[in-house]
Formats: C-alpha cells, structure tokens, sequence
C-alpha cells in the first residue's frame, strides 16, 4: 500500500495522470516532468521537493527528499552514511535490473509482481534511459546505457529474464 500522507496522495495523483501504469517508477522520466537539461534524477529530486513543500513539509525535510532522490542514481551511498538514499538506491536497482535480490524476502518477488505487475516496464524503462541518453551524455542514465543496462534489463528476474 502506499502511505497516505498528503505528500503521497500529491505525488500518486500526478503520477496516475502523467505516467504510463508501467512507469510508476520515476516521474522525472515522464515528458510532463523531464527538463531538456537536468538529469532525470535531478528533476524528480525537484519534484519530490515540490511535493512536500506543497505539503507543509519543513524546508530542510523536502530538501532531503529531494537529496534521496537525487543520490539514488549513485552506486556508493552507503547505508552506514546514508541509509534512507542507500535503500533508495537498493530498491530501485532490484526493481530496474533485479540487482542483489538477496537483500529481499523469497517472498517479495511474487508479492510485488502479483501487486504491482510489470506490464512491459522493462522495455519502457530502457527506451526512457537511451532517449536520456541521447540527449545528456553525461548523465547517469548515459553511464548507464553505455554499461549495457539494456542487458542487464533483459535479465531482470522481475521480468521473466
């Protein structure tokens, strides 16, 4: 379930009307939401401030929402260092790559993919990162292409790979 907080129900709300069922994932990939210059990672960082803010959140609270989202990207955020952004960066690699799913309950897999099915998130997770690619070469998500995530997405577990 998701939480309901005013920030959440914020955030499902513009996600239900701006992405696709398949991309729940990052609405800073979304073409409403992704800046012709910042990283998408950045631009949902941005959001994730907006959200809380909008909220009532402290100041320094949606910054930190914004800092999650922003190191999620970052394979050295430790947990000792860092852990809200370190399990940021865990769950999402699980989710976009199947990456270390011995940090998962055998169970989670079945339960996640009978709750939230993937309905061709793979395929469309890529196209987002290789068009982002294109356009900032110097982004995570360009690092990442050239890192052959298209195999590793192939691959998933999540996915049937």
């Amino acid at each position: 379930m998701f939480p309901e907080t005013p920030a959440a129900a914020a955030a499902l709300s513009v996600a239900g009307r701006h992405c696709s069922p398949a991309l729940l994932h990052d609405m800073g990939l979304t073409e409403p939401f992704d800046s012709h210059r910042l990283p998408f990672e950045e631009a949902g960082g941005q959001l994730a401030w907006v959200f809380g803010t909008a909220a009532g959140w402290p100041a320094e609270r949606a910054e930190r929402a914004a800092e999650i989202i922003r190191l999620h990207m970052r394979a050295d955020v430790s947990a000792a260092d860092d852990p809200e952004s370190h399990l940021l960066q865990v769950a999402t690699s699980w989710d976009v790559v199947g990456r270390r799913p011995e940090e998962f309950a055998p169970d989670a897999r079945a339960e996640l993919l009978a709750r939230y099915p993937r309905m061709g998130f793979g395929a469309e997770f890529l196209a987002c990162f290789e068009d982002q690619a294109r356009r900032k070469p110097d982004s995570a998500a360009a690092a990442s292409v050239r890192n052959d995530v298209a195999g590793r997405i192939a691959a998933n577990p999540l996915d049937g790979g």
